[in-house]
């Protein structure tokens, strides 16, 4: 994982995420490149519907631009990070073009990325737009790293694995075997009910310890609340500082409608969530 895109918004998380972006970038001495990110123009749901976009002027799409430049060089100055200047054993970073580019055109930018950093959405004013995480998890063909409100002190130390047998979470397994043959421990869990077709938790299991993975099966309790809450317990009781797990499972009805644990977890998790379609 040696190049990261961290989108840039004045958003309320975005301090965790240049946070999240430089504890992944410490573990493989990678390149962060930043890249100033802003709502599309027009957007269509899926009653074909359209949604009068955020029109901006070209001077205030410049101050826009500015000031997300300045919010990544002045965390990196703080951090100790500099800009690259030979293939050097330390995080970089760096940034890209001077125009304020659409969450389509990050998610399209990305797909050249290892992987993508961005807030957890909310429903404040100032949180992180859910635009951009549909964007870059639809669009870019690469694993998305979801920060959450307050910057993790590790991360992929202890990893869970949301495993329910599907492909898409078998696609965003093997995008984090960098870090799943790292961790410390690996836990895998599934929510217990009907199960979809599909490998087993020990099979998975057995797998990855066939690459050096420090891998086991987890224990999830019965989802009283719902699936999502059930495995977020149990992510919590392992001390898991991520939760790997499949970014959609169900029809993505013209990419804006989250299956229900999707959904859920990104509303409640406090961990990152590393993710992928």
């Amino acid at each position: 994982m040696k190049s990261i895109l961290i989108p840039v918004e004045d958003h309320a998380h975005m301090e965790a995420v240049m946070e999240t972006a430089l504890l992944l970038a410490h573990a493989f001495n990678s390149y962060m490149e930043g890249i100033a990110v802003g709502p599309d123009i027009a957007e269509f749901v899926a009653a074909d519907f359209a949604l009068s976009g955020i029109v901006l002027d070209d001077r205030t799409r410049r101050d826009f631009v500015d000031h997300s430049r300045r919010m990544l060089e002045s965390f990196m100055a703080r951090r100790h990070v500099e800009r690259p200047r030979d293939e050097g054993d330390r995080p970089t970073f760096g940034w890209t073009g001077d125009a304020l580019v659409s969450d389509s055109g990050v998610g399209e930018y990305g797909r050249i990325f290892d992987v993508i950093t961005v807030g957890r959405p909310g429903q404040g004013p100032r949180s992180p737009r859910k635009s951009t995480l549909e964007a870059v998890l639809f669009e870019s063909g690469r694993p998305v790293l979801i920060a959450p409100p307050e910057p993790p002190q590790t991360l992929g130390e202890r990893i869970a694995i949301a495993w329910n047998g599907t492909t898409d979470t078998a696609r965003s397994i093997a995008f984090a075997m960098p870090l799943i043959t790292r961790a410390q421990d690996v836990v895998i869990l599934t929510v217990p009910g009907p199960a979809l077709p599909g490998p087993s938790d020990e099979q998975l299991a057995k797998s990855l310890r066939r690459h050096g993975a420090q891998a086991r099966v987890g224990i999830v309790g019965e989802a009283e609340n719902s699936p999502a809450a059930a495995l977020l317990e149990a992510a919590a009781a392992l001390g898991a500082d991520l939760l790997i797990k499949g970014g959609y499972t169900r029809s993505r009805l013209r990419q804006l409608i989250f299956g229900k644990v999707t959904s859920e977890i990104l509303a409640e998790a406090n961990l990152p969530v590393f993710m992928a379609h």
